[in-house]
């Protein structure tokens, strides 16, 4: 028996031109014909050349596969030759173990499809081949859709091109965001559909049936009214939760605005170096405990600069009282803080602080859900994300949706259940 490979034993080993080649054979035995089941005859072996995990160097498994001819002269099977199913599959030329390999290569390693075919010394279609099916075996098990509690939904641009030739560039992606039994969120890639909608995400919700539904208690999204109306009409048990860095990127964003409108007030032109407030464009975006004494002094200098830089500053400090909510150990003072926000903001002088108070009522319950679900967010659905991006640039981009969501959904543990 070679070690890892079942039903064979090793004749012998060479070593040529780089490669380990290692034959093996099955051991004598009466086989029955798959067709009628009579003892087959025997006709010799043929050679079968596999791809075997490489080591130091490749490795061919040279199999010398058994050839047989039906004892039955009414059985319209006449020949055959034996399958070993723990060895390759039929017609396969990658063992069994060497495809188990790959995929945890892609999963584990971060490696393409192009660097395992080297590695193997193969071709691209070669292992994908072998690769797709078993990807796609698992994509289908439904038990991987069981537990999930907590579900996070974001979308991102999966290609650059003519959307008439490769169908829509955003991909909307639902994450795993159970908690585990220490209360740690173990993210994992549940599924990507096409499209940045309501409708895509209610439809996927749609397809998962009463029970995957009825068990997602807390829904985590980003500031979109369609993904909240799809879990408003879908998710009747779930709390809707916005998502903490969203809404403290929208406080950033009001402040940047200001600072932007105040140059174009005070200046006439957009910032340029030089410029007070151009210069702590940076700072502005910074939480307000991690400042420097230096870059302190260097804010106060630039707000003192101009009287009209009070406005700025002001947007500043509404930003920081949003984002102190977040950062607040105690989650009852941390809802105080944000319920003071949804009372203030929408009456403030500055517009852009005014339309982001609004904003933040019309969310209300999402945005202060977040107080009341033990910090849920989309964190790890960022995560996520981030995990796609990544193997996206290894495999230098994608032309095919359904090899980007198999390659997506192992990359990002969506196969595991």
């Amino acid at each position: 028996m070679l070690v890892g490979l079942n039903g064979v034993h090793v004749e012998h080993v060479d070593r040529c031109d780089g490669l380990l080649v290692v034959t093996v054979s099955s051991s004598p035995a009466p086989t029955g014909c798959p067709g009628c089941g009579v003892v087959a005859i025997g006709r010799g072996r043929r050679r079968r050349v596999l791809h075997d995990v490489p080591g130091i160097t490749r490795v061919r498994i040279v199999w010398r596969q058994r050839v047989f001819r039906c004892g039955d002269a009414d059985c319209a099977r006449k020949t055959f030759v034996e399958q070993i199913p723990s060895l390759v599959g039929a017609r396969g030329s990658i063992t069994t173990r060497a495809i188990a390999w790959a995929i945890g290569q892609l999963r584990r390693e971060h490696a393409t499809i192009a660097g395992l075919a080297r590695q193997l010394g193969t071709s691209w279609k070669t292992v994908w081949r072998a690769v797709e099916p078993e990807l796609i075996k698992l994509a289908e098990d439904e038990s991987r859709f069981e537990g999930v509690t907590i579900l996070g939904i974001d979308e991102h641009v999966w290609h650059h091109v003519d959307p008439r030739k490769r169908g829509p560039k955003e991909l909307t992606g639902m994450v795993d965001l159970t908690r585990d039994s220490s209360g740690k969120t173990r993210a994992r890639l549940l599924d990507l559909v096409p499209g940045r909608s309501g409708k895509a995400y209610a439809g996927w919700l749609g397809e998962r049936g009463d029970a995957f539904r009825k068990q997602v208690k807390i829904a985590a999204l980003d500031p979109f009214a369609g993904y909240k109306t799809a879990i408003e009409d879908t998710l009747d048990d779930a709390v809707a939760v916005l998502d903490a860095f969203h809404v403290v990127k929208l406080g950033t964003a009001a402040v940047d605005e200001v600072r932007r409108r105040v140059q174009q007030d005070t200046l006439g032109h957009r910032g340029r170096k030089g410029d007070p407030l151009y210069g702590v464009q940076t700072i502005l975006r910074a939480g307000a405990e991690n400042l420097t004494d230096k870059q302190r002094s260097r804010l106060a200098k630039a707000i003192e600069a101009h009287p009209a830089h009070e406005e700025v500053f002001v947007a500043w400090q509404c930003a920081q009282q949003l984002r102190s909510a977040y950062h607040q150990k105690d989650l009852a003072e941390g809802r105080r803080i944000a319920e003071q926000v949804l009372e203030s903001f929408h009456t403030c002088p500055i517009p852009e602080i005014a339309r982001l108070g609004r904003t933040l009522r019309r969310w209300r319950d999402a945005f202060l859900a977040y107080f009341t679900t033990g910090r849920s967010s989309n964190g790890g659905t960022e995560a996520v994300n981030g995990i796609i991006e990544l193997h996206r640039r290894l495999a230098r981009g994608y032309r095919n949706r359904h090899n980007y969501r198999l390659r997506m959904l192992l990359a990002a543990s969506g196969l595991t259940p």
